[in-house]
Parts: C-alpha cells; sequence; structure tokens
C-alpha cells in the first residue's frame, strides 16, 4: 500500500490511504496461519489453529463452533455477512483437502498436484474486472442505504473479497497506476530450504521465470490490490454519504498474504514475510488519526477487540489480546511476539513460526530450522540459524513455551491419514478413486484432457504410509 511506503503504489491505494491517515496502521500483522480457511478458523473462534483444529482448506471449525458472531448477536447486534467467509469445514475442492493430507508420502512421490497460470491484462479502462467482488461491494452498499442508515440497534456488517487472489488478472485501468520503477526484482536465495524446494516442485509455474515475467506477475498482483482499494473507496464514500463515518469503526485486513515471485514462488504456504504478514488498518470513534504502531500483533487479536468495541466480556479460551488500547495511544500489556502455523497443501511438513522484535524463526517438523534478522534481511534470503546458535536456541525455547509443536504435527498427521483413509473407501467404491488420484497428482488443471496415470507403485507408497501390508 502507499501508506505503507511501498514505491510501486504511490498513486495506486488513495483510499487505503485515506483510511490510515483517519486511524492507526499497524505495520506488523501477522496471520495465524497463511492459508484461507485456517486463518479465517482462528478469526472467527479467537483461538490459535492448533486449539481450534482447523489444520487445512477442507477442515476449518465445526458447524456450533461459538464464533465471535454469536456473542454479537446475543448482544443484540444486527449482522449483515457478505461475500467470502470461508472458515468452517466441508468445503474446497477434492484437489485442496487431498494433496494436504496427503503431503507425507507425496514427499516420496513428489507428485506435482496444482500450477499457476501467466498474468492477463485486460485492455481497456475496465473497472469491475473481480466482477463477483464488485457484486458484493454493491450489496453492501445498498444495505448500509436501505438497513443500516435508519437502524436503531447497533450493526456489524462484514465484507469478504476475494481479491486480490490467483490467478492473476488485471486490466489497463489498475495495471497503469503502477509505478513501474518502484516493482523491484525479489533478491535470489542464498539457500533453498527443502520445504520451499517441496513446494516448488508440487506447484508448477506455466511461465518463464525472466525478470520481465517475474515483474509482470509482480506489477499485475499490484494491480489487483488496486481494484481492491477501489472497491474500499466505494464502501468509505457510503459511509461518508450517510454521515456514519464517525460513529463507526471500520476495519481492513486480510486472512493472509501473497507471493509475488519472491523466493521464486506464487500463492501463500510459507512462513515468509509476504505470505504471513498482513495489512490491517483501523479507524472509529475516538482513535487516534495517522498513527502508526510498529509492535507485533496477529489476526487472534481480531476478537477481543471486537468484544471489546461491543462492550462485552471475553469468552473463555480467547487467545488474542484487544488492540482497544492501542486507539488510544496506549501500551497495552501483551505478548512482544506473534505466533504463525501452517498444516496445509504445498508443504512437505507442519511449519511454526514465531517472530520477536526483528528476529523471525521458523520450524519445519524433521527438516532444519531457519532464522532471519527482518531488519537486516527484509527479503529473507539470507538464513542465520547456522551461525547464530544462541539465538535459536532462545526462539525455540520461546516456540516451546507457546506450543508443543511436535504433539501438534503427530495430532495433523493422525487426521491426515485418518481423512485420507476414509475418502479412499469411500471413491474406491465409487469406482473413481484412480482418477481421481491421476487429476489431483498431476498438476493439470480437470479442464486438461492430459494426466499421468496413477501408478501401482504411486498406490504402493500410499499403501505403506496408511499402514496396509504390501505383497
Amino acid at each position: 500500500m502507499g501508506c505503507m511506503d511501498h514505491p510501486a503504489m504511490v498513486k495506486a491505494t488513495p483510499n487505503l490511504d485515506r483510511l490510515a491517515d483517519r486511524g492507526i496502521l499497524f505495520s506488523n500483522t501477522y496471520a495465524n496461519s497463511p492459508l484461507c480457511v485456517p486463518s479465517r478458523a482462528s478469526i472467527w473462534s479467537g483461538m490459535y489453529v492448533y486449539k481450534c483444529k482447523a489444520w487445512n482448506n477442507f477442515k476449518g471449525l465445526e458447524e456450533g463452533t461459538p464464533t465471535f458472531e454469536d456473542r454479537l448477536r446475543d448482544a443484540g447486534y444486527i449482522l449483515k455477512i457478505i461475500g467470502k467467509t470461508d472458515y468452517l469445514s466441508g468445503h474446497h475442492t477434492e484437489r485442496a483437502r487431498v494433496s494436504a493430507w496427503t503431503r507425507t508420502p507425496n514427499k516420496t512421490l513428489l507428485r506435482p498436484t496444482h500450477t499457476v497460470e501467466a498474468p492477463k491484462i485486460i485492455p481497456g479502462r475496465v473497472e469491475r474486472v473481480h466482477e463477483r467482488d464488485w457484486m458484493n461491494v454493491d450489496e453492501a452498499i445498498k444495505w448500509l442505504k436501505d438497513e443500516a442508515a435508519s437502524m436503531d440497534k447497533p450493526f456489524m456488517l462484514y465484507l469478504g473479497l476475494n481479491a486480490p487472489h490467483p490467478p492473476y488478472r488485471t486490466s489497463d485501468e489498475y495495471f497503469n497506476l503502477i509505478n513501474d520503477d518502484g516493482v523491484e526484482i525479489p533478491p535470489t536465495d542464498k539457500s533453498i530450504h527443502p520445504a520451499i524446494e517441496y513446494f516448488r516442485r508440487v506447484w508448477i509455474t506455466r511461465f518463464s521465470l525472466s525478470k520481465e515475467s517475474i515483474k509482470l506477475v509482480r506489477k499485475t498482483y499490484f494491480a489487483m490490490i488496486s481494484e481492491v482499494d477501489r472497491m474500499v473507496g466505494r464502501i468509505l464514500d457510503c459511509l461518508e454519504d450517510l454521515s456514519l463515518t464517525d460513529s463507526t469503526y471500520i476495519i481492513f485486513s486480510s486472512d493472509h498474504g501473497d507471493h509475488a515471485m519472491e523466493h521464486g514462488l506464487t500463492h501463500k504456504h510459507t512462513m515468509y514475510e509476504p505470505s504471513v504478514r498482513v495489512p490491517l488498518i483501523v479507524s472509529g470513534p475516538s482513535i487516534m488519526k495517522g498513527y502508526r504502531v510498529r509492535d507485533l500483533v496477529s489476526l487472534v487479536d481480531l476478537y477481543p477487540t471486537f468484544m471489546d468495541i461491543a462492550g462485552l466480556r471475553y469468552p473463555e479460551g480467547i487467545d488474542g489480546y484487544s488492540l482497544t488500547p492501542f486507539f488510544r495511544g496506549l501500551k497495552p500489556n501483551r505478548p512482544d511476539w506473534v505466533f504463525s502455523e501452517y498444516h496445509g497443501e504445498a508443504s512437505a511438513t507442519s511449519m511454526f513460526m514465531v517472530r520477536r522484535s526483528v528476529w523471525k524463526y521458523i520450524v519445519y517438523v524433521g527438516m532444519p530450522p531457519q532464522l532471519f534478522n527482518l531488519e537486516d534481511d527484509p527479503w529473507e534470503v539470507n538464513d542465520k540459524s547456522g551461525e547464530c546458535r544462541e539465538k535459536v536456541e532462545e526462539m525455540e525455547s520461546l516456540l516451546r513455551s507457546i506450543v508443543d509443536y511436535m504433539e501438534v504435527y503427530r495430532e495433523v498427521e493422525e487426521y491426515n491419514r485418518e481423512a485420507f483413509r476414509r475418502w479412499r473407501i469411500m471413491h474406491k467404491e465409487r469406482g473413481d478413486y484412480e482418477r481421481l488420484m491421476a487429476r489431483i497428482f498431476s498438476g493439470w488443471e480437470v479442464r486438461d484432457e492430459e494426466v499421468k496415470p496413477w501408478t501401482a507403485l504411486d498406490e504402493e507408497v500410499i499403501s505403506i504410509w496408511l499402514g496396509e501390508r504390501v505383497s
């Protein structure tokens, strides 16, 4: 964003910039998992992922799990939920769930599971590129005008946008707003971690990795952010027209980030900054204007913040800390670290991250850890774990004080095995198991006809992983 001083975005995010000017910008905010469903499940429940058991994009919160929605409705709030929520179990594609469940055997198979298409730039001044999001914006504006403006009860409007999200699509309308000179080419990693090498093997990129191509991907991603900014502007304008701005808290954030060719990657799925760090801007009554907070915060803090804004008591068991003291310029009593975890697709194992001060420590179960000094190395290309052993020990001790990550890893592995076993039995009975596996582990999308057959050797690796006897 321009308000974050990104050189490519000087003129690209005027609405988010004006929101930051009249509120608080939290510049070090982290997702509690860099994946849609687990991150949102953590927000809705107020609990870390390992507590609410939202392991991947199929396994989120179960129906009936208490959420901030329930608390606000019980307190008399009118809630309007529009667009993407994506925090409950049972959704997403066969590919998303099976590729997450079978991460352990696929370390042996190394079968591709996903593909990334080249960016698409629509010529001309096309404003509504992501039409479904725009329709949700239209619905939100209509509800504000028809319902909220005359409401005599407190309300919460939630608007969930899908953009910016792969596939990378934009138009000249937004592409031309990006400062080309500010679109940097990420530096090359000094060493490639085995978990990232696995990611690259199973996530196929269908375009060249030339500097020109990398710059095009990055500029397209930035242009998608500019389109989101335009959508946010429509909502801000509506609130101003209805004289609701001064009495309404406005919170802008995201469930995760996205790589734009940093480390040679697209999408999320890692603990690197582009994937796990997210925007957070808050404006509203009595909030300091133009205030910048560098303290470490995370999305699990939103639940208690909502409770404070509504004047409600916190439920037992939530993990976050309210952000409301920051609204008044105070320094709250809260941890000096943030924590995130990941157990989903494109990952060879479970990842756990803790950041304190300028140091970020990443554990990959069964693989070497990583340690980065974000002040000296903001691109995270120089792993310091081999030369800063004392800092590694310090951060390892901190992480273990937060979570027994080996126990969480074992729980996820058992869940993966049992979930896949049930799925496999069901589809073998239906007679479509081999066909589905060939599609999921091909790297080809369903629309493509060419798939590599699911072989007996592949099935043998799966059977060994499941603990079956192999003759």
